[in-house]
C-alpha cells in the first residue's frame, strides 16, 4: 500500500523524537548507560520523549536560525539533559565527560543534511561549542552519536565541501553570526528512519515546503504492508496538532 503525507515542522520534530527513543542504540543506553541530550530545537522534543517530563522549548536551544544566524536569547537558561540508566541526573561537566565510554550516547542535532547522508553543524563559537565539547571525545572513545534531523534540512552541496569553504574568519559580511560548518558523523534519525523503526514502512521524500500550514513541511510517500502504512499515516495525523514553540533570537 502507498500513502502520501504532509508533515509540518513541529510534527516532524515530535515524530523524529519518537524515532530516537525507539532506536536500539538509545534503548540500550537508557537501560545500561548514559544518554546526553544536547541543546537544540528538535532535541527539546527528544528530551521530553526520553524523560517523560515537560521541557521548556524556549530555553532548550543554543544556536538558531530565524531571520539571522542567531543565538537563542534564553540560552543561559538551557541545560542539557543527562540520563543515567534512564533517570535524570545532575553531573558536573568534567566528571560527566570523564565517565563516557562505549554504550553511552550523545544526541546532537544538525543544520544540514547532504545527498550522501552527511550532517553539517553550523559553528559560531570559536572553540566549536557543543561539537567541540563532545564530538572529539565521543569519536575517540567509541561513544555513539545519534543525530535527529529533519529532511527539510536537506542541501544539495556536499557537507565536506561546505566545511572546507566556510569559517567564521572567512565570512566578511552576513546576516547574524558568521559560522563554520562541521561534518558530523553518527546515526542519523530523520522522518525516514523513524517510520522504518516504528512501523517498518519505507518513506520517500518527494517535496519540501508549502504555504500556510505547509510552510517548512516535508511531503513523503509511504510504502509497505497496508496495516503498517495505515498505522504510520494515523500517527502522523495525530501529531499535526503539535504547536510550533516560540524561540526568540538574541540579535
Amino acid at each position: 500500500m502507498k500513502a502520501h503525507v504532509v508533515i509540518p515542522p513541529a510534527a516532524s520534530k515530535r515524530l523524529i523524537a519518537r524515532g530516537v527513543k525507539a532506536h536500539p542504540i538509545v534503548q540500550y543506553a537508557l537501560q545500561s548507560g548514559t544518554v546526553i541530550v544536547t541543546l537544540g530545537t528538535t532535541n527539546a522534543y527528544v528530551a521530553a520523549e526520553l524523560s517523560g517530563e515537560p521541557v521548556d522549548h524556549g530555553a532548550f536551544a543554543a544556536g538558531i536560525i530565524d531571520h539571522l544566524w542567531n543565538i537563542n536569547a534564553r540560552v543561559a537558561e538551557g541545560k542539557e539533559l543527562v540520563l543515567k540508566e534512564g533517570r535524570g541526573v545532575n553531573v558536573e561537566q568534567d566528571a560527566l565527560l570523564g565517565s563516557l565510554g562505549t554504550g553511552d550516547v550523545v544526541i546532537k542535532g544538525g543544520n544540514a543534511l547532504d545527498p550522501f547522508g552527511m550532517v553539517g553543524v553550523l559553528m559560531a563559537a570559536a572553540t566549536g561549542g557543543t561539537v567541540g565539547r563532545y564530538v572529539p571525545l565521543a569519536q575517540a572513545r567509541g561513544v555513539d552519536i545519534v543525530i535527529p534531523i529533519s529532511i527539510a534540512k536537506s542541501v544539495h552541496a556536499s557537507i565536506t565541501d561546505l566545511a572546507l569553504d566556510m569559517g567564521s574568519k572567512r565570512i566578511e559580511v552576513g546576516e547574524g553570526l558568521a559560522c563554520g560548518m562541521y561534518p558530523l558523523v553518527g546515526h542519523v534519525v530523520s522522518e525516514i528512519e523513524t517510520l522504518d523503526l516504528l512501523f517498518a514502512v519505507d518513506a520517500t521524500h518527494v517535496a519540501s515546503g508549502g504555504v500556510g500550514e505547509g510552510a517548512g513541511s516535508v511531503s513523503l510517500v509511504l510504502d509497505g504492508e497496508e496495516a503498517d502504512v495505515r498505522k504510520a499515516y494515523n500517527l502522523i495525523q495525530t501529531l499535526k496538532g503539535e504547536a510550533e514553540p516560540l524561540v526568540e533570537g538574541k540579535l
